[in-house]
């Protein structure tokens, strides 16, 4: 967890003995075991709560497919590319045909232009 070691928490342990004092140090242990354990508290309140509010579909849920760290977007990617497009069973057809009515033809054809409304911009 956050990379700690039992190596680096015994060097933090004993930097802590040196700035402390050995007077201080049991209060500040103290101090942190009871954080720790108001944080543990906290973190299974919140679960009961969440269980209570969902009911039984709690225990239902597969809670490893929502892990984030499972996420890879470069394989997220892959796989959606690598679908197959269901609409794709048919061949689109593409229509060479110009638009009769368009504005390019229209002009090249001599047509008015539209009208303008100068009070409308």
């Amino acid at each position: 967890m956050f990379g700690l070691t039992f190596e680096k928490l015994l060097i933090i342990g004993v930097i802590a003995v040196f700035l402390l004092g050995p007077e201080r140090l049991p209060h500040y242990a103290a101090q942190l075991g009871r954080l720790v354990r108001q944080l543990r508290d906290m973190a299974n309140g919140a679960k009961d709560r969440v269980r209570d509010e969902m009911g039984p579909e709690f225990d239902d849920l597969d809670w490893k497919k929502l892990d984030p760290r499972q996420y890879d977007p470069r394989r997220i990617i892959r796989e959606a590319l690598a679908d197959a497009d269901p609409l794709a069973d048919e061949p689109a057809t593409v229509s060479r045909a110009p638009n009769p009515n368009g504005a390019y033809l229209q002009k090249k054809n001599g047509a008015a232009p539209a009208p303008f409304d100068s009070e409308a911009t």
